[in-house]
């Protein structure tokens, strides 16, 4: 299990995610992730502001991900992402496929769709595609999964746990500097989530088994 801790509003996370299911696409593997809760306006006290949610998007298209964010729009920036984190617990009720579907889509949402993903209307049509009811969504499964976070170790916003350890924002390398931020894809470092994560298992005798499903 490829287990992610992450919110919904974290522009690294979206970059992150997309690139990872493309490899896992191309490596043959149907293994799902398991997204949990980290909401960053818990973490720090406040929610993400639209301004620092541009500036790190705009960061990342122009070093890494031109092909993203297309539809970004600050103006609908949500305030609060705990009912589109909820939205995604709820799914994974169903099963891990709706519940990595269901994540993605309203990641999808935000940064290529410019929706408010803390819109009710939005979030019920975003159920109604996976099967869900959005108002089923409990908060209370959000605070669990951020409580469950803290007890692993989570330290930011992607973390991702593969057989038991963890990276945080992985193949990105990112600083702050006097500009804004500087962003730098590392590739080795990617390959190797992607491998471990999704790759072939090595057997006793050494040969390799087909990729992990």
């Amino acid at each position: 299990m490829v287990t992610v801790f992450a919110d919904i509003v974290c522009p690294f996370t979206h970059v992150g995610l997309r690139r990872l299911t493309e490899r896992r696409d191309e490596l043959g593997s149907t293994r799902p992730m398991l997204m949990n809760a980290w909401p960053l306006e818990w973490v720090n006290g406040e929610p993400l502001a639209p301004a620092k949610a541009q500036e790190e998007i705009e960061a990342l298209r122009a070093a890494v991900a031109p092909d993203l964010f297309v539809g970004f729009d600050p103006a609908t920036f949500p305030r609060t992402s705990v009912p589109a984190l909820a939205l995604a617990s709820l799914a994974y009720t169903q099963d891990l496929t709706t519940g990595e579907a269901v994540s993605l889509a309203v990641r999808h949402a935000l940064f290529e769709d410019g929706l408010d993903v803390s819109d009710p209307e939005v979030l019920s049509k975003i159920a109604a595609a996976h099967d869900l009811v959005a108002r089923d969504a409990d908060p209370e499964a959000v605070r669990a999964e951020y409580e469950e976070g803290q007890r692993r170790g989570v330290v930011g916003s992607p973390y991702f746990i593969v057989d038991g350890q963890g990276y945080f924002c992985p193949s990105l390398d990112i600083e702050h500097t006097d500009a804004g931020f500087s962003v730098r894809f590392d590739p080795e470092e990617f390959e190797a989530l992607a491998q471990r994560a999704f790759g072939p298992i090595r057997s006793v005798d050494g040969g390799s088994e087909p990729p992990r499903a």
